[in-house]
């Protein structure tokens, strides 16, 4: 079950809270309308009930983020949600005309942000400030939004480009495991909290292509090197190497399985952090070989058994702490691995040099054992900081472009968020001060300069009432008496520190603030800080120690005679050095304390905010347990009312979150008043004409601007029609004295108006182009009609066509008239001589076809004559037969269709035989029906022979002679058509057909 709130302290009493529920339970009686407003500004009233609802119903249904007019809320899921982040989304959000239309995601700010450094629009360098409590998900949101610009910048257009894209977007990505390892931690909060701030600057050319980055770090909390509050644990890099290391890898580290470190609690917890081989294959990517990295772990691997050092007290003070008997190994090992002299390290240790007099005479005092525990943390403390400094400057130099090879930036800055612990010291004030700083950023720049400029520029305004933290900031670093300043003066007192001393004289010189408060139940001293986010109780334990930050010299020159290159690179024994670091005499500066330090990186970095365009993302913790699905409302109301998000709301929605100067409004929207030239709208005079003499442009740009204003009620309607007809509504846009005021949807009207007219302006110049194409390739044919003409023949009418254009140019001016004699001349020639073509065809075809039928002829002819002239000699044994008589010879009545039996036989059927052959017989005879029986086809008796003529009728039987013809044109044939017979010779030629049919 979800936990409800059911009232809230701050602010107003139950009863009002309650009558407020009453009022508003109709509205909110049902969730299925929250959850489908993507803007809190939609939010009627905007209240924090009305809110809480909202974000509790888009949580339940799986919607993680909403916006809330400027700012982005983002809800942690506490679970894994693939598709919500896959490369085929960005690509959507990238190439989606409005990306606002789109469900509310962080890549419609990180696409909001590319697209204003490609407008070119001042300021063009952009950031993203991640803001929120530990565990709200914020390195998650900088790791997405570095994917995002890796993918949408990364459109080389040659393949040696896309290598060196590719491989720079890799490195850039690979940054981030590296930088998790060494500088993340698990928290009572957060599994994965930034133990350190990072401000990552990706860096963009012209074209608007990523070439490199830059990440610049703030306050590493170092002190979790050698202390781990309950129930949490160090950088993951320790649990990696003991978990993910080979067998080989754990000899040479010396980091047996089950081997316990102080320094390494709650070993038995996974995280999906402890991921040994990613970190390793990044750190290989960025350029630190395998050799390399194993110098770094086997660094690392020396810390650990350097924290298993103990040192037992010693009972005469003049004597040095004795080392216990557990932790002799563990010293012999830690120097084996950091390959120092095991000597000096533990007399380093435990004796301390004092140099003193004018003569820096040096003296050798032993220390207690609590000093002897403070120099061993300080010698890990001391060596991973300079470890960590020296990762990162590797990583910006394997991915940090070259000054000339880039010209805008777009930064992420993911800090540590607000923390309040049972035991808060000096890091958890620097944390929360930086939050605080960023807080008064977003709130100057949204909330406070936002209403002011609005008075200014004489717009008709109400003020909405927000929480300035301005006090708190006052308090923590205000000028002269401040809590950094008193923590700074109690450093350069030369006397011991006091906890109690601290408490009352912060409370003394600081009594007046409304935002410091004290416990008096306490038992240990400290004080209260109320901060926007909350009340924090700090300790003044170790505070002045921690701001100290004191590194003995002797731990510095230890490191030096060291003979890993690893620390030979990280602590180089130059004299130079040495030298600035030990100033003598009265000439010695005051030493920077941890707070100078981090509140001078932490200006730089809001100057480089202040000069760009920020974009804001609120992350949200549901819950404190990590647990999905599980919205608890009271946390969320905390975090609601810290951050300031209702005021937010209430300005955003009636405010116009875009102002741009009017001298760059009318430079890039002119062009406008291409598309409706005669439009004439009073709608906007009244805020050009109520002003004119207020003004100190020049009238030229007043007309423009307001001949630009006259044209939004087409655009709105021309939207309308193209869209949806409810978005024809008056376009919100005011003109204050010196800028244009607009809301996001104004300006996303002009853009479409302003990309219409350059698509107009784009389709002229490709219409004359194409035109002056078309022109010059139609002379260029001319030109080679004419050469072709000049070489068909060169008669006389072709000589003359060659000049005849030349003799026309003198003539007359005009090309067109030149052009159309040209082609009326030219189609004449062209077909004459086509004519003149096919007729020399045709009567070559008419003399071939002659010549043939000629020929065919004379054939036929000669053949006859050759046919009738022969006659048949009689066969012996012949003429002794009595002739036949008249009636049995002649047949009455028949009628034979011109040609011999034989041609008959020959025209029938191939496969025709038997009785269906003598049925085509009869057929071609026509014999008369009359008297059937009395015609009868015979067969040829063996001793009767031939015919005496081919034309004479049978006399008795036929008789075929299948061998060769004696006669000389009978195998002569002049291919005839396969559908005609030519006579007997083609019987004589298809013999064969005859004697298989």
């Amino acid at each position: 079950m979800l936990q409800q709130v059911n009232g809230h302290s701050s602010g107003s009493d139950a009863p009002n809270l309650s009558f407020l529920r009453e009022g508003l339970q109709e509205f909110l009686g049902s969730d299925a309308p929250l959850h489908q407003l993507d803007d809190l500004t939609k939010v009627n009233p905007v209240t924090l009930e009305t809110v809480l609802r909202c974000l509790q119903a888009r949580y339940m249904a799986d919607k993680f983020y909403t916006n809330a007019g400027c700012t982005l809320v983002a809800l942690n899921p506490f679970k894994p949600v693939p598709p919500l982040y896959a490369p085929e989304l960005m690509i959507e959000y990238h190439t989606a005309p409005q990306p606002q239309k789109l469900k509310p995601h962080i890549f419609t700010v990180g696409e909001q942000s590319y697209r204003n450094v490609k407008s070119l629009m001042e300021p063009v360098n952009q950031s993203i400030v991640v803001s929120g409590e530990s565990g709200a998900g914020k390195t998650w949101t900088s790791r997405c939004l570095m994917k995002f610009y890796a993918v949408v910048a990364a459109s080389p257009t040659s393949w040696e480009s896309h290598k060196i894209a590719e491989r720079i977007e890799q490195r850039i990505l690979n940054s981030n495991p590296v930088m998790e390892a060494f500088g993340n931690a698990c928290t009572l909060r957060n599994n994965n909290s930034s133990r350190f701030g990072k401000f990552i600057q990706l860096q963009l050319n012209r074209t608007q292509q990523m070439t490199g980055a830059a990440v610049q770090t703030y306050l590493l909390e170092k002190t979790r090197v050698a202390y781990q509050a309950s129930n949490e644990r160090n950088f993951h890099i320790f649990y990696q190497i003991c978990k993910g290391a080979s067998e080989d890898e754990r000899l040479q580290w010396h980091l047996p399985k089950g081997a316990a470190f102080s320094w390494l609690p709650n070993p038995e917890k996974t995280l999906e952090e402890d991921c040994f081989e990613v970190t390793r294959e990044a750190m290989l990517h960025l350029g630190i070989d395998t050799p390399t990295q194993n110098n770094i772990f086997k660094v690392l691997a020396g810390l650990l058994h350097l924290g298993n050092i103990w040192f037992a007290d010693s009972e005469d003070e003049a004597q040095p702490c004795q080392l216990m008997e557990d932790a002799k190994c563990s010293l012999r090992t830690s120097a084996l691995l950091l390959q120092l002299q095991e000597d000096l390290l533990l007399e380093t240790l435990r004796i301390r040099t004092i140099k003193a007099g004018r003569q820096q005479q040096v003296f050798r005092k032993p220390c207690s054992q609590a000093e002897c525990d403070t120099r061993r943390d300080c010698l890990a403390k001391l060596v991973y900081a300079r470890l960590f400094d020296w990762l990162v400057s590797v990583i910006n130099s394997s991915i940090c472009a070259g000054p000339d090879t880039w010209t805008a930036f777009i930064g992420l800055l993911d800090v540590y968020g607000f923390e309040s612990f049972p035991d808060n010291s000096l890091e958890q004030l620097c944390i929360n001060y930086a939050n605080e700083k960023l807080q008064q950023h977003f709130v100057a720049h949204y909330l406070r300069a936002q209403q002011e400029e609005y008075a200014v520029e004489g717009l008709e305004w109400s003020f909405v009432n927000y929480q300035d933290n301005q006090t708190c900031l006052d308090l923590i670093e205000g000028s002269p008496i401040s809590i950094c300043s008193l923590i700074n003066e109690e450093c350069r007192l030369n006397r011991p520190s006091s906890a109690a001393q601290l408490q009352t004289r912060i409370e003394s010189a600081l009594a007046g603030s409304p935002c410091l408060g004290h416990n008096k139940l306490s038992r240990e001293p400290s004080f209260i800080v109320v901060h926007f986010a909350g009340p924090v109780r700090y300790h003044t334990a170790g505070l002045v120690e921690k701001n100290k930050d004191p590194v003995p010299p002797e731990l510095t020159g230890l490191l030096q005679q060291s003979q890993d290159p690893l620390l030979t690179v990280l602590f180089p024994s130059n004299p130079k050095e040495k030298a600035q670091e030990e100033p003598s005499g009265q000439s010695r500066a005051p030493a920077l304390t941890v707070v100078s330090k981090f509140k001078t990186s932490l200006e730089q970095l809001l100057q480089v905010l202040h000069s760009t365009t920020p974009h804001y993302i609120r992350c949200i913790k549901p819950n404190s347990q990590g647990q999905p699905q599980t919205f608890l409302q009271k946390e969320v109301l905390s975090q609601l009312e810290a951050c300031g998000l209702v005021e937010t709301i209430h300005i955003s929605a009636a405010g116009f979150p875009i102002r741009i100067s009017h001298q760059n409004f009318v430079e890039r929207y002119a062009l406008l008043r291409r598309l409706y030239p005669h439009t004439s709208s009073g709608l906007y005079s009244h805020y050009l004409t109520k002003r004119t003499s207020e003004w100190p442009a020049e009238e030229a740009t007043l007309h423009l601007l307001q001949d630009i204003l006259h044209t939004l009620p087409a655009l709105t309607q021309t939207l309308a029609t193209h869209t949806d007809p409810a978005e024809a509504t008056t376009a919100a846009v005011h003109c204050g004295r010196t800028k244009v005021f607009m809301t996001d949807s104004v300006l996303e009207l002009l853009e479409c108006g302003r990309a219409q007219v350059l698509e107009q302006c784009a389709r002229c110049i490709q219409c004359g182009w194409r035109r002056y194409q078309h022109r010059k390739q139609e002379r260029q044919r001319q030109a080679a009609t004419l050469l072709q003409a000049g070489e068909w023949g060169r008669t006389p009418v072709s000589y003359s066509l060659c000049h005849l254009p030349l003799k026309l140019s003198y003539r007359t001016s005009g090309h067109f008239v030149i052009s159309l004699l040209f082609l009326a001349t030219s189609s004449a020639v062209r077909s004459w001589l086509t004519r003149k073509y096919i007729q020399r065809l045709h009567t070559a075809a008419t003399v071939i076809k002659h010549a043939w039928q000629k020929w065919r002829t004379r054939m036929a002819f000669l053949a006859s004559k050759e046919l009738d002239g022969i006659e048949e000699k009689q066969a012996p044994g012949l003429g002794s037969c009595s002739p036949l008589s008249p009636a049995q010879t002649r047949l009455p009545g028949a009628v034979i269709r011109l040609w011999p039996l034989g041609l008959v036989l020959a025209n029938s059927g191939v496969g025709v035989r038997g009785f269906q052959r003598k049925l085509v017989v009869c057929a071609c005879l026509h014999l008369p029906s009359s008297s059937p029986s009395n015609y009868n086809v015979q067969t040829a008796q063996q001793d009767q022979a031939g015919v005496t003529s081919i034309r004479a009728l049978p006399q008795g039987s036929v008789k075929f002679h299948c061998r060769k013809s004696p006669l000389q044109y009978a195998d002569i044939c002049p291919e005839p058509s396969p559908c005609t017979v030519t006579g007997f010779n083609q019987i004589l030629l298809e013999r064969h057909k005859l004697i298989h049919g």
